[in-house]
């Protein structure tokens, strides 16, 4: 348990520096980064290694494509690059079909993409809230994602060693439980509302974010919060269903205590696309 206190306070120390840098070009690079060791952990969990080198490098450059890209001519590539790498993989199947198995390969290509949508709805948080127009605002959006996927993972974890009785997926996660995943729930709101309100009262002496916080918004931040918890549960327990059937017990060991990307992020990885789409289509309408 110390160690992962220690990780997890060493990790929020460099959120909070990545988040100082949110308007460069560095949040979109570290972001990027973070992205590709995902999606490298999910390339090592399907079995693949150095003999299978290509799979891992056509994901890289697509990646910074998607990721890093602003501009309408750069953008326009998306697609036709996305069409080039699709027929690369098929090809790839066809030219190894003796070795390379296609439910690995099938479940890597779809895994990440997941991972890649998840982290480019971050960055699309700022590009859709540019900082001269918006101020803070996509930087307490992200804030908002990560209150609602890891206040719920806290919650969840003691509620359920509190009240756990009835097995929430006995066959993909033994230890979740309904009381956790309830406990979850109330967690992720409650951490979405205690942000919001300590960025309500520090906006009141300082042009943090554009918009008023009023009542209104605290009702929906409740309904937003409790799809994002039940989406980040499914989250986790996609992920958990993936190393039970590739037999591993983290994807990685670069968060001691806590494993790889994907085990600190699974829970992100469905809430982070949600809260862009919510934030897009209803906030901002109120």
């Amino acid at each position: 348990m110390k160690t992962r206190v220690i990780t997890a306070a060493v990790g929020l120390a460099l959120l909070a520096v990545v988040l100082a840098f949110f308007d460069t070009i560095l949040f979109d690079l570290v972001l990027s980064a973070v992205c590709l060791i995902a999606v490298h952990e999910v390339f090592s969990a399907m079995g693949f290694g150095r003999k299978q080198w290509y799979l891992y490098v056509l994901a890289v450059p697509f990646t910074l494509l998607v990721m890093l890209t602003t501009s309408p001519a750069a953008r326009s590539l998306v697609l036709p690059v996305s069409f080039v790498v699709v027929l690369l993989f098929n090809v790839i199947q066809i030219a190894h079909v003796q070795t390379l198995d296609f439910g690995k390969l099938a479940g890597y290509v779809y895994f990440s993409g997941v991972i890649i949508f998840c982290f480019y709805s971050l960055i699309h948080l700022k590009r859709m809230l540019p900082f001269t127009e918006y101020r803070y605002d996509a930087v307490y959006f992200i804030l908002l994602t990560l209150c609602f996927a890891w206040g719920g993972d806290t919650a969840a974890y003691f509620a359920g060693r509190a009240f756990g009785r009835h097995k929430l997926a006995p066959v993909v996660s033994p230890h979740k439980t309904v009381e956790g995943a309830v406990g979850g729930i109330a967690g992720s709101v409650a951490a979405g509302c205690l942000l919001t309100a300590a960025y309500s009262l520090l906006s009141a002496g300082y042009p943090v974010i554009s918009i008023q916080i009023r009542p209104k918004h605290y009702l929906v931040l409740i309904l937003t919060g409790a799809v994002a918890s039940v989406l980040g549960i499914l989250g986790d327990l996609f992920a958990s269903a993936v190393k039970r059937q590739a037999g591993i017990k983290d994807y990685g060991t670069i968060f001691p205590g806590h494993g790889g990307i994907l085990d600190r992020f699974d829970s992100v990885m469905f809430i982070a696309p949600f809260v862009s789409i919510a934030v897009r289509y209803f906030l901002y309408m109120l």
